[in-house]
Formats: C-alpha cells, sequence, structure tokens
C-alpha cells in the first residue's frame, strides 16, 4: 500500500513474481518519475490511469501478461506528455495505434536554447535522477543503462501483438535515439516521417508484415547504427550510405523482394534480353 503525499520518485520492483494487477495506489505517488514492474506475472490491462502522475518520464511493463489495446477509444493520443521511455515489449497487447498516437510526447521531441544547442529538457536540479538504470533493448542487444531520465528517450513495443499501420506521428519523436517495434503485425509502409528523427541510432521493425520500400531517406540518418528489417514483405533496393553499408546480411533476410548491399546477388537486375 503506498499512501498519499509519498516522495518515492523511484519504483523498481522487476524480476520478482508478482501476480494480480498493477496497484491503483501508484497515484498517491505524486513525486513518481520511474516506474519498472518488468519480469513478473501481473496481468493487467495499459494503465492509462498513470497519466495522473504529473512527472512520469520512465514506465517499463516488460515480460508480464498485460494485454488489451495500449490506445483509448476514438483517435485521442497518449496523454503522458513527460514519458521519454516506454518499454512494454513481450506482452499481449493487441489492436492497432491511431495515426496521432504520438502527438503529445513533448519529452521526446527536440527543444532549442537560446544559443541554438538542442536539449531534452532542465533537469540541473533533480540530481536524485542520476542513478536510475534499467535494461534496454538497444542494437539488437539487452544493455544496462544508466542516467535514463536525462540521456535516453526510446520505444519499445517488441513482441506484442499490434497490427495496422505505424503511424506517421512517429516522425515527431525528434530526439529519439531506439525504437522497437519488431515480432508484432505492423502492414502498410515503413512511415516516411522516420526521417524526421534526426537522434535515432537503433531502429528494429523485423519480424513484421511491412510492405513497399524501405525510405531512402533513413540513409541520412547521421546516427543510425543498427537498422534491421528482417522477415517482413519488403521490396526493391536497400538505400545505399554509411548507416546501411556496414549492417549485416541477416538486417535484411526474409525479404524476397529486397536487393543490393549488404544482400548477396542482385533482385534487381534487368532481366535477360532474348
Amino acid at each position: 500500500m503506498l499512501y498519499n503525499g509519498s516522495l518515492l520518485k523511484t519504483l523498481d520492483v522487476g524480476y520478482n513474481q508478482l501476480t494480480g494487477k498493477l496497484p491503483r495506489s501508484l497515484l498517491n505517488c505524486s513525486s513518481l518519475r520511474f516506474v519498472s514492474v518488468d519480469n513478473n506475472k501481473i496481468k493487467d490491462t495499459f494503465p492509462f490511469w498513470l497519466k495522473a502522475l504529473p512527472g512520469l518520464q520512465v514506465l517499463t511493463l516488460r515480460s508480464n501478461k498485460f494485454y488489451g489495446p495500449i490506445s483509448l477509444p476514438g483517435e485521442v493520443p497518449l496523454a503522458f506528455p513527460k514519458l521519454r521511455i516506454l518499454e512494454i515489449s513481450d506482452n499481449n497487447f493487441t489492436g492497432s495505434l491511431p495515426p496521432n498516437y504520438f502527438l503529445n510526447w513533448k519529452a521526446s521531441s527536440l527543444e532549442t536554447n537560446d544559443d541554438g544547442r538542442i536539449y531534452m529538457g532542465d533537469y540541473s536540479n533533480a540530481y536524485y535522477i542520476y542513478e536510475d538504470t534499467m535494461d534496454l533493448q538497444y542494437k539488437g542487444l539487452f544493455m544496462e543503462q544508466g542516467k535514463v531520465l536525462t540521456s535516453y528517450a526510446t520505444i519499445d513495443f517488441s513482441g506484442n501483438r499490434f497490427e495496422g499501420q505505424i503511424p506517421e506521428s512517429i516522425g515527431l519523436l525528434k530526439a529519439l535515439i531506439a525504437l522497437n517495434l519488431s515480432n508484432n503485425g505492423f502492414t502498410g509502409h515503413i512511415p516516411l516521417s522516420l526521417e524526421n528523427v534526426t537522434e535515432l541510432e537503433s531502429l528494429d521493425l523485423s519480424g513484421n508484415k511491412l510492405s513497399g520500400t524501405i525510405p531512402k531517406g533513413l540513409a541520412r540518418l547521421s546516427f543510425l547504427a543498427y537498422i534491421s528489417v528482417a522477415h517482413n514483405q519488403l521490396i526493391g533496393e536497400i538505400p545505399q550510405g554509411p548507416q546501411f553499408g556496414g549492417q549485416a546480411e541477416s538486417s535484411f533476410e526474409g525479404n524476397a523482394g529486397l536487393c543490393g548491399l549488404p544482400l548477396q546477388g542482385s533482385c534487381c537486375a534487368p532481366p535477360p534480353t532474348q
């Protein structure tokens, strides 16, 4: 039981055997910034009610038994304006995401100082957050990341049962450094707006039902070090550039219509003349 007026700022109860539902008494802890309940056996719907926590920045529900949609009826954007990390992988979430789903993710959008330098918010007085660490799937590997409240903006929806198109509003999250939507049922094209996510370092869209071509604009993302679009229904030539040339062949396998480096052979060669 968590009581009114609690000054708790970080709650990490991961890797236990917790069951039942996420306790609504978390709302009594209005100072919470970091909530992690990963790797338990919690069976509940998505906690929309946590939007009442004004400063919530990190929410990880990974590897539980959460189920159902993560969007409200209609096309209402998710209302967590300060959220910079949402990790809900390996659950039973379902449904599609409305086009404006990411519209209100203000903390994952870049802000600019008077001198033109980019920053992700003013946390100079929030000394308590520097020790917060968590495991994030980053560039295809699970790694422990520190100072997550000041250094990272990531989304991991992998290993669920989402369907429909990836919202174009994902392109509004210009501070996002890692996006993992792998192993779902997303359809349609890779959003062209992803080329606007200029800080992106890791992109995993593998194991879906995406079609069409890989947007050429992704080759212009200067910091993109890891990309996987394996096991989709993509076609056409893989964009060429430093960000793609250094990727493993396995990052593009399972797309019968893809061609170009780093894949072996050519699927784009003109047909032989008679």
